[in-house]
């Protein structure tokens, strides 16, 4: 893993020249304005912080290079942003670029630049390989990696101490600790957010800890795989069955709200990305994060998610396109925008600057566990349709009359048929 971070640092660092050089030659060439259309997620969790600000600046910093060409961003929300380009691709209005949740329908119904279309060289190089290759469809990448995050064990020190407990290593020891809180009074010894939010992750990690996952070594999908049956039915003989889960029922239970719990010290342990700890943080919850534990020890895989980048064919604009993102994916404005928003980035150069960086110490081991992690099958146009079965389905397999093999399997017919017909 070092060794290939390091060959990239050298690449990216070759880049800065000629990044430079094609961003000059951009700014500098022709007398036709151009202004680009940027649609992109919202990242903040408040007004103050909203994503708005940050592409605006980023905008302006790059128009002061790049005089002849402007970039209009829209911001919306998590919620409405997938739709609202989807929408305006439906209506011949495909923006120049999206960074929203999926890329692989518009990639597979020839919608966009192939990113070596776009951006130069040292900058495709940059971005960490798991990722990159989680953008490809049939070799070719059309996915920009845009934000990471891994999922680690959140734990309340407070509770632990208060109950006698160290952190999990094991299932057993899980187990163990949620007994233990759950004998503390504690409401929800182990939240276990399997409803329609964000069960999909949820899942995942639980899947991958017992060396499952969502597909095989080939690519295809392997819901129904004996592993994966396997750590649902643990899930809920060991833990939902015991009542260690707390009152919610896993399958109505969201990750807003089990993050809220942790955020006001009624939860154990969970599941859980980086932005916990600044939700811990602001309501003085002293917190831990550990590996997610595995049936012996360390997981045999992590998971990892990324949004993503795009930029559609419709306007015509790659060299400008790419020129702004050459711009937006250098190490000084990817540094800024993980720091901003405490997600992990996506580039091996902001990433070896923040894990030796003491500032970003607490997020170093979220880092570190990228290099190696599995990511959702994103380059399949069935996924969306996929992941939304699982969101719907999954939580009934941990409910008293529910059915690991059952549900998984019933899924996994509907995502083979979905996937043939790719």
């Amino acid at each position: 893993m070092r060794k290939g971070r390091t060959a990239l640092t050298v690449a990216a660092a070759l880049g800065v020249v000629a990044a430079s050089s094609l961003l000059t030659a951009c700014g500098s060439g022709g007398s036709d304005a151009v202004t680009l259309k940027l649609v992109a997620a919202d990242y903040g969790d408040s007004e103050a912080n909203g994503s708005q600000k940050y592409w605006d600046d980023l905008a302006a910093g790059f128009e002061k290079q790049h005089p002849n060409i402007k970039v209009d961003v829209d911001v919306h929300s998590w919620d409405v942003v997938d739709k609202k380009v989807k929408d305006m691709v439906a209506a011949g209005h495909a923006p120049d670029m999206a960074q929203i949740g999926a890329y692989a329908d518009y990639a597979a119904a020839g919608k966009l630049y192939s990113v070596d279309k776009l951006l130069s060289v040292p900058v495709q190089a940059d971005f960490v390989g798991q990722m990159s290759q989680a953008g490809e469809i049939k070799g070719a990448q059309y996915g920009m990696p845009f934000a990471a995050s891994t999922r680690r064990l959140f734990y309340n020190k407070k509770l632990f101490t208060q109950a006698g407990i160290t952190p999990p290593k094991t299932w057993a020891d899980l187990v163990s600790d949620a007994k233990a809180l759950k004998a503390q009074g504690v409401r929800y010894p182990f939240a276990l957010p399997l409803g329609t939010e964000e069960a999909q992750a949820e899942t995942l990690i639980w899947m991958l800890s017992n060396g499952g996952g969502y597909t095989d070594n080939v690519g295809s999908y392997a819901l129904d795989d004996k592993k994966n049956v396997e750590a649902m039915s643990w899930l809920k003989n060991n833990l939902v069955t015991k009542g260690l889960t707390g009152p919610t029922a896993p399958g109505e239970l969201n990750r807003t709200p089990a993050f809220q719990a942790f955020a006001k010290g009624q939860v154990g342990m969970l599941s859980g990305h980086p932005t916990l700890m600044n939700m811990a943080k602001s309501k003085g919850v002293s917190y831990g994060d550990v590996a997610i534990p595995g049936p012996d020890g360390t997981p045999r895989s992590t998971m990892g998610v990324t949004d993503w980048m795009m930029a559609f064919k419709q306007g015509g604009h790659p060299k400008e396109t790419g020129a702004f993102l050459d711009y937006a994916y250098n190490k000084k404005n990817v540094l800024d925008f993980s720091r901003k928003y405490t997600v992990a980035p996506v580039t091996v150069s902001a990433s070896n600057a923040m894990t030796s960086s003491p500032k970003d110490k607490a997020l170093r081991p979220f880092i570190d566990e990228l290099a190696g992690a599995t990511y959702y099958p994103a380059n399949k146009t069935s996924w969306p349709e996929v992941s939304a079965e699982i969101k719907k389905q999954i939580g009934s397999t941990v409910t008293p009359q529910g059915s690991a093999a059952g549900t998984l399997g019933a899924i996994q017919n509907d995502a083979a048929a979905a996937e043939s017909a790719e």
